[in-house]
């Protein structure tokens, strides 16, 4: 029984202007109550007004399109003082914590010309722009050939779900997220918002659906992404443009003059957006929640926008009570400033962090440096390259979340697959020292350290005393960015370091059959280390440990 007072014990009523009064039968306080209020407003629960009665009653009214989920979500956390986090946050975020590793996928009607990015669509109408030259160059002009032309020639005449499932698999990702609808407003899913989408043209399938079947399949987790708030401000409406025939505004959107922007940075590109567009943004992110029951929504940029933050709440309070619904966790990806910490998972574009952060937390990025969807002329990265990003995420409390562009037939470029596999042998033999894993006391050392912030990731050469740390009950993982030679000193590990990690019973590394020696003194942990690489990147050291 909770402490403070008196236990609540009412029944739920409903008011004769129609808005609901909770009174729960909870087991808690009114004190609890009160205490859980500020997470509830800030998930999504409008208007609140909690009220103690001089009987250490408590009343909860609210304002809400359906006040029942608020009341399904309201019970549940009301279980545990304070639980909003833990409902909300640590138990729907743990099952991606352990997974540490899935793939995003951007496929859409841009893979079609295959030049210059993903925001292909975009820069085609922005005169004096590179690909605005190259498009008139090689399809004409604007007015009579635009991004719509290009969707006949998205085929997926190759594309087999099932097996891009199974190389995920084989990959080593835990949860897969096809890309719902990008910027350019052609959702890759069945849509009841627009005719311009994957099941009604171009390939006429609906891709979300087949694809979440078969990863399923696999036992990978569901994930979708929408990158749609920025759809407003996406396109140029010049009147030589198709993109101002009103008879396209379903991929378009309704043709209107720039918007004011969003704030005056430099460089700014967000156009705040009319309400008519935010319920419809709404409306589509309900859609795909509710029609793929997706365990993971990832929200790209513009989203965080001022005018966003009421949607923003509405949809987290509707997914989560869907996820309560369904009974099984689900998360909420953001950037910037989207959502509190303690509500979704922050991810970092291109990015990484210098230490460990509390809450959990992921990066995006690509096998390729060019661009998020398939090019002709994309440059790859190295498996070293993603092998070594990923450590150094999980050793900071974060996962990896790794895209590739399919050609518009649905192959898998042969480049990326290699990539992917390479990354999964490298997990077959290291990936006790990733799944499952969290932080240890520091996430490293070492003189190499990666660059902090939004699309800071850049090629790095690490050392053999480049060192990430993992842990899990019993076992702590250090981790070598590059082979260490003959003998490994870890100077964290050092009796004067005040970081000991207890008592050391046994040392090895994992691919290798026999157990290791190792010495300790003031100044690090020394381990002598075989003649034989059990792999071809980085290299775990794992060490069993008592207290």
């Amino acid at each position: 029984m909770a402490a403070g007072g008196r236990v609540v014990d009412i029944v739920d009523t409903t008011t004769r202007d129609g808005n609901q009064s909770l009174w729960g039968a909870t087991g808690l306080t009114a004190t609890d109550i009160l205490a859980v209020a500020p997470t509830l407003e800030r998930v999504g629960f409008h208007a609140l007004d909690f009220t103690s009665s001089t009987h250490m009653a408590v009343s909860v009214r609210f304002h809400r399109e359906d006040p029942w989920e608020l009341i399904r979500l309201m019970r549940a956390a009301l279980l545990v003082p304070w639980a909003i986090p833990t409902v909300v946050s640590a138990k729907m975020r743990a099952g991606m914590h352990n997974a540490k590793f899935g793939i995003v996928i951007h496929w859409g009607v841009y893979a079609v010309p295959a030049y210059g990015n993903e925001w292909y669509p975009r820069n085609m109408y922005l005169e004096g722009h590179d690909v605005y030259n190259y498009h008139r160059a090689h399809y004409g002009p604007q007015s009579t050939f635009g991004y719509k032309d290009f969707i006949p020639q998205l085929t997926a005449a190759n594309w087999n779900p099932d097996h891009w499932a199974q190389v995920f698999k084989r990959a080593g990702a835990k949860y897969v997220v096809p890309v719902g609808e990008h910027h350019d407003g052609f959702p890759m899913y069945d849509c009841s918002y627009t005719k311009w989408n994957a099941a009604k043209m171009g390939p006429h399938r609906d891709i979300v659906g087949e694809l979440g079947r078969a990863v399923r399949g696999q036992g990978l987790k569901l994930g979708v992404s929408s990158h749609r708030a920025f759809n407003w401000s996406y396109y140029t409406f010049e009147k030589d443009f198709d993109t101002s025939d009103p008879r396209y505004s379903g991929l378009y959107g309704t043709p209107h003059a720039p918007a004011p922007k969003i704030n005056n940075h430099p460089g700014e590109l967000r156009q705040k957006a009319p309400r008519e567009f935010l319920e419809n943004w709404f409306a589509r992110a309900r859609e795909i929640a509710d029609k793929y029951q997706p365990d993971l929504m990832w929200f790209d940029f513009g989203f965080e926008a001022p005018e966003f933050e009421p949607y923003r709440k509405r949809f987290a309070a509707h997914y989560y009570n869907q996820a309560e619904a369904w009974g099984r966790p689900v998360a909420i990806n953001y950037k910037h400033d989207a959502y509190p910490e303690d509500v979704a998972v922050l991810d970092i574009e291109r990015g990484l962090l210098e230490d460990i952060r509390p809450h959990f937390w992921q990066t995006d990025t690509s096998v390729s440096w060019k661009s998020w969807g398939y090019i002709r002329d994309d440059r790859f990265k190295s498996v070293d390259e993603i092998v070594d990003e990923l450590v150094d995420i999980a050793s900071k409390n974060g996962c990896l979340l790794l895209n590739f562009g399919p050609q518009p037939d649905g192959t898998i470029p042969e480049p990326a697959e290699k990539i992917l596999l390479g990354i999964g042998q490298w997990l077959d033999v290291n990936g006790e020292a990733i799944y499952g894993t969290r932080p240890w006391k520091v996430y490293g050392e070492g003189p190499t350290k990666f660059k902090a912030g939004y699309f800071g990731e850049k090629t790095q050469e690490f050392t053999g005393r480049d060192i990430r740390f993992t842990a899990r009950p019993g076992a702590l993982y250090a981790i070598c960015l590059a082979w260490p030679g003959r003998e490994l000193k870890i100077a964290s590990l050092g009796s004067a370091s005040g970081r000991r990690a207890g008592k050391i019973s046994r040392v090895e590394l994992l691919g290798a059959e026999d157990n290791l020696r190792w010495t300790e003194s003031a100044d690090a942990l020394t381990i002598q280390v075989p003649d034989k690489k059990p792999c071809d990147h980085a290299f775990a050291f794992k060490l069993t440990v008592a207290g």
